[in-house]
């Protein structure tokens, strides 16, 4: 497992497998913060690395395909770790509600694991040092994290990208609404991250310059 350090803040974990996929890691003041877990078969090298970071304190969720909640279980263990998650995304992670894109529901998180990420009037409270904005369109509750001091999103699949650090549409075959999904890809134009980092690609600097480019290339396809 590959650890990189983002930000003063933020490390990222990622293994290949045909693609990168990658989870990240959050110091706060009373430990970590890990957002999303990876796929099943990772949970053993996540918790050997973020042992060194700090007592693992919650999980926040991007969204609730396997390659992101797969090692939940394994890194909670018999320890009362709450995880939290969109509320519209829940339903389909506990396999109550196939994804829109599948015609079978699977339980890809235990029901009744996952807690909602509340807020007042549409906003989604902070979580430690982390913002939740609700991006749909990869799935009906994917979320992306910022982190403002560090001037930082975590975009889960909201995005991918080149190898050049260009922004590319998240994958298509897993992506139930596309022309939402590019359409929820304008936060980077809101927040104007210094940096975006993505689950499938690289660090993408000052993101907001690329977006409008990406927007019309991408929301007719």
């Amino acid at each position: 497992m590959q650890v990189e350090r983002v930000t003063p803040h933020v490390y990222k974990l990622s293994i290949w497998i045909g693609l990168p996929i990658s989870l990240w890691a959050v110091k706060e003041s009373d430990g970590i913060t890990l957002v999303d877990t990876g796929m099943k078969q990772m949970g053993k090298s996540i918790l050997k690395e973020i042992d060194r970071f700090g007592p693992l304190q919650r999980i926040v969720l991007t969204h609730g395909h396997p390659d992101h909640t797969g090692a939940v279980e394994q890194l909670r263990g018999n320890r009362d770790i709450p995880v939290y998650a969109h509320p519209l995304e829940i339903p389909y992670m506990e396999g109550k509600e196939p994804y829109p894109d599948k015609k079978k529901a699977s339980v890809l998180v235990r029901p009744g694991l996952a807690q909602s990420l509340e807020g007042p009037e549409g906003e989604l409270n902070r979580i430690g040092g982390l913002k939740p904005f609700w991006t749909p369109g990869h799935t009906p509750g994917h979320t992306v994290f910022y982190h403002q001091e560090d001037d930082v999103l975590l975009g889960g699949d909201l995005f991918t990208s080149s190898r050049k650090g260009k922004l590319r549409r998240p994958i298509p075959l897993y992506t139930a609404n596309m022309p939402l999904a590019v359409a929820s890809g304008s936060i980077v134009k809101y927040l104007q991250p210094e940096i975006l980092s993505l689950c499938h690609g690289t660090e993408i600097r000052q993101p907001h310059l690329q977006y409008d480019v990406y927007a019309e290339k991408w929301e007719k396809k």
